[in-house]
């Protein structure tokens, strides 16, 4: 694919995010985006900057941040530097659960494999008399 040159279409900006253009449309409309619109056309112009904040908004979501949560966050983040600290505090409180989410996600990993280990025991073969006689030379 080659480089694209802003502004992006949407069009162009759903193949570069991975977003169909629906979501982005859905995404404007709850406040989540606001591209530039075509002095002529109305249409909609994006921005390097709006490919970047929809990268992140992707991360927000993939960790399961609630779309309201997002609407504040980026509600802040237009407001300019002075709510910086509230951006950061939030994001922290985010950053907690995803901590918290990963450490149940371990011990589940952590019991599953436990499962596979004492099934492959279970249906192992039986060793011979030889190899566990070679074994316990080894080991010696």
């Amino acid at each position: 694919m080659s480089v694209m040159q802003e502004p992006y279409t949407i069009q162009e900006m759903a193949i570069a995010s991975g977003l169909s253009e629906h979501t982005l449309r859905y995404y404007e409309r709850f406040g989540l985006l606001a591209p530039e619109r075509d002095a002529s056309s109305g249409h909609r112009r994006y921005a390097q900057r709006d490919l970047q904040w929809v990268e992140f908004l992707k991360r927000l979501r993939a960790t399961a941040m609630p779309l309201a949560q997002i609407k504040r966050y980026a509600d802040l983040l237009r407001q300019g530097d002075a709510t910086i600290a509230e951006r950061q505090r939030l994001l922290e409180e985010h950053r907690l659960l995803i901590a918290a989410s990963l450490r149940e996600a371990q011990q589940h990993l952590d019991a599953i494999t436990l499962k596979i280990a004492l099934y492959k025991q279970l249906h192992a073969p039986p060793a011979s008399a030889e190899l566990v006689e070679l074994y316990a030379k080894e080991n010696a």
